[in-house]
């Protein structure tokens, strides 16, 4: 006969596996698998929240679309609303502190409760970042993690929440199809490595993957295997010249494929560097002058200055 389905069941173990019912799974999704905010306003609500615990989520667009700002933005952020540890994994040197700095000072006021020299200690100490240059280098630390995590080693205190590998592509593409024999093998590890982490330990898995041409229009690079692997993925598009983004869904487990949202990243302390800058060769050339600038904060190698 079938039993009384009402009744509290513990997890069923069979050997070595853990089963769980819908209602564990229930249950887990409202106690444990809450949100992290990103800090960006357009992505949080396209989100529903920001970045899901216990999922991996990719973001993957053109060069400077401002893939690196919003894993910035999303590690500031997290740290600051005390919600845990960040661990950044940085794979082409564009971890910036001083940006990190200029987000918490963009912080509105009624979030500022303690004073800015104590809150920017408190959250760059959460903060962990590593250079991480080559695959072999991401199995050592990831396999460092789990052991952490395992052994439940807090980062002063606060568990790690969020860990944010940027990018996974610079990593993962010249093993593909290369030297390494076993470059997709490889790749798939790292793949199961993540998800496993984000499930077991709970944390929010933050990924960026560059685009390459595709027929008719780039596409996310590392192929067909590696689609399938982030629960979530968002392309990230900019205004040329601007600070303004969209944020589309390309994959997500609940969401429907094509629903946008536009963000905006503040202007930065580079927008004024900028300006001055324009405005003092305006101010002392003569004749015509053609000068290209790399904005700091839109990253935009075409702002001209013309000067007749």
């Amino acid at each position: 006969m079938i039993q009384d389905m009402d009744q509290d069941r513990p997890p069923v173990e069979t050997g070595c596996v853990l089963w769980s019912d819908g209602m564990d799974l229930l249950q887990d999704a409202a106690e444990r698998k809450h949100f992290l905010p990103t800090g960006l306003e357009g992505i949080d609500t396209l989100l529903g929240g920001g970045l899901r615990k216990g999922q991996l989520t990719e973001l993957t667009g053109q060069s400077s679309s401002g893939k690196t700002q919003a894993c910035l933005y999303s590690a500031a952020h997290v740290a600051a609303r005390h919600m845990g540890a960040v661990l950044y994994l940085d794979t082409s040197n564009s971890f910036s502190p001083s940006r990190i700095a200029r987000i918490l000072d963009e912080l509105p006021i009624s979030f500022i409760k303690e004073p800015k020299d104590v809150r920017l200690k408190r959250v760059m100490s959460s903060i962990i970042c590593e250079s991480v240059f080559d695959i072999f280098a991401l199995f050592e630390v990831l396999n460092q993690l789990e052991v952490s995590l395992n052994n439940k080693v807090n980062n002063g205190g606060n568990k790690i929440c969020l860990l944010i590998i940027d990018s996974i592509s610079s990593l993962l593409a010249p093993i593909i199809g290369g030297k390494y024999s076993q470059g997709r093998s490889m790749m798939i590890s790292v793949a199961m490595i993540l998800k496993k982490l984000a499930d077991k330990h709970n944390l929010s898995v933050l990924v960026t993957n560059h685009m390459v041409a595709g027929n008719g229009a780039p596409k996310p690079a590392l192929g067909e295997s590696w689609k399938a692997v982030p629960h979530i993925r968002l392309m990230i598009s900019r205004d040329r010249g601007s600070n303004i983004c969209t944020a589309t869904i390309l994959k997500h487990t609940l969401l429907a494929s094509g629903r946008h949202m536009k963000f905006t990243f503040l202007p930065t302390r580079g927008d004024c560097i900028l300006v001055s800058a324009v405005h003092a060769l305006l101010r002392t050339s003569t004749g015509y002058m053609h000068v290209v600038f790399r904005c700091v904060a839109t990253d935009d190698p075409s702002i001209h200055v013309h000067k007749h």
